[in-house]
This record gives structure tokens, C-alpha cells and sequence, in this order.
């Protein structure tokens, strides 16, 4: 399968996933969709830091200065209460959503 373009809600949702695991640092986020995808998504720096900067701005998570295992600084990304909270809510309903095109896509089509 070749790379897949990410919509942005679909983002949100895979970095805020991603966060359950504890504050990582963006090169992080990326590598674990990348790697829990098996390399299907690509998550390119231009998309990522925008989405976590607006997770951020909606309070879903917090970020702050550490250091990185190799020694740089980074900025690490914590999920927040009510980021836990959106991840569920957006959860549901990207189930929904995968659900409803899973059933259109099986469903042979008819002239209505």
C-alpha cells in the first residue's frame, strides 16, 4: 500500500492515541504511527507540528522542555484530562465512520 495522505481530524486522533503512552516528543509521535501502521502512515513534520500545536491550543495536550535520548532539546507532548476525554469521543466516532464506509463499500449498488 502506498503512503497515506492523513486528513486532519484523523491526525488529532492518531497523536492523541499515541500520547496515551506517556509525553514523547514529536520525532517520537511520528515514528510510533509510522511503526503501529506498519509504515502505511507516513506522518511528515508539516503536518505533525501544526496538529500538535492545535491540540494544544483546544488544552487536549500540554507540552514542555526536556531533553531527548540523545541529548537535544525537545519539546514533549502530554495528553490532558480533556484530551482523554476528546480521544474517547473521537474514537466512537471515527467508529462510526469506518462502520458506515465499511458497509457502503460492501453493499453492491442498486439505482434507488
Amino acid at each position: 500500500m502506498s503512503d497515506l495522505d492523513l486528513v486532519r481530524g484523523t491526525l488529532d486522533v492518531l497523536v492523541l492515541k499515541t500520547l496515551t503512552a506517556g509525553p514523547l516528543h514529536g520525532y517520537s509521535v511520528a515514528r510510533w504511527i509510522k511503526k503501529a501502521s506498519e509504515e502505511a502512515l507516513l506522518v511528515e513534520e508539516g503536518a505533525l507540528y501544526p496538529a500538535l500545536h492545535r491540540l494544544e491550543r483546544k488544552g487536549w495536550v500540554e507540552a514542555e522542555w526536556g531533553l531527548s535520548a540523545n541529548n537535544r532539546r525537545a519539546k514533549f507532548y502530554r495528553l490532558t484530562t480533556r484530551g482523554r476525554q476528546a480521544l474517547e469521543s473521537e474514537t466512537t466516532s471515527w467508529d462510526r465512520y469506518v462502520a458506515a464506509v465499511t458497509k457502503v463499500l460492501a453493499t453492491e449498488p442498486e439505482v434507488v
